[in-house]
């Protein structure tokens, strides 16, 4: 990305001729990198939490909490999938392409709705190791 940007600049401010569709691509390829990396970073635990408040309340109440936001985080990355499959298939069907290069949109949508599916499996991981620590209790 960083390449192309560069070469289209260098075009651009030297040459007087820019890379066609370079803001197209990058934008692709920025839809391709954050979404691989959402499960990624959730499983290194890059992503931000406010747990100030939580820390305070007693250690079951604690893995109660964890366990419905997980439920949630669940709902939601499963909703992303399916929702993304949907409008991927519509994007497919009607043949919508970019601009100025002609690159379809639905593989990127596609891989945004794949991201999500490793995102639920380590919710789920999580929720079930929440679940058998609070039985165990």
């Amino acid at each position: 990305m960083l390449a192309l940007i560069i070469a289209d600049i260098i075009g651009n401010k030297l040459f007087n001729h820019p890379v066609p569709g370079a803001i197209e691509v990058v934008a692709f390829l920025g839809v391709i990198v954050t979404a691989l990396a959402i499960a990624f970073t959730y499983h290194l635990r890059g992503h931000i939490q406010v747990e100030f408040f939580i820390l305070r309340l007693p250690p079951r109440l604690q893995t109660g909490i964890g366990l419905v936001v997980r439920i949630l985080g669940m709902a939601l990355f499963v909703l992303l999938a399916w929702r993304s499959y949907e409008y991927a298939r519509v994007l497919q069907s009607t043949g919508e392409v970019s601009m100025t290069r002609g690159i379809p949109f639905y593989p990127f949508v596609y891989a945004l709705g794949f991201s999500c599916i490793p995102v639920f499996l380590l919710l789920l991981l999580e929720f079930v190791k929440m679940t058998m620590k609070l039985v165990r209790k």
